[in-house]
């Protein structure tokens, strides 16, 4: 158990920490899914409307530091991939 104020305020902070990134990584998950969604059903014009709504979120849990930038670059790879083989 924390023992120091510096250390009870730490503890504090990284559960509010926690609980935000835990919200902007769950965001991310949900624009992936709604572009996978859109690859399986063929649907080009709304994979490409996902596709363009998915890349600033990647970007954006790069800056804030909940992803890795490669990994956020092969997601974004793998799903451009994707939607030019629908063509």
């Amino acid at each position: 158990m924390a023992n120091t104020p510096q250390a009870k305020k730490r503890i504090r902070r990284n559960d509010r920490r926690a609980e935000i990134n835990t919200n902007r990584v769950g965001r991310i998950r949900t624009f992936v899914k709604k572009a996978e969604s859109a690859l399986e059903a063929g649907d080009k014009a709304a994979a490409t409307v996902a596709l363009a709504a998915v890349q600033p979120e990647l970007a954006r849990g790069v800056a804030k530091g909940v992803l890795h930038k490669n990994t956020a670059s092969r997601k974004f790879a793998r799903l451009t991939k994707r939607l030019t083989a629908l063509a």
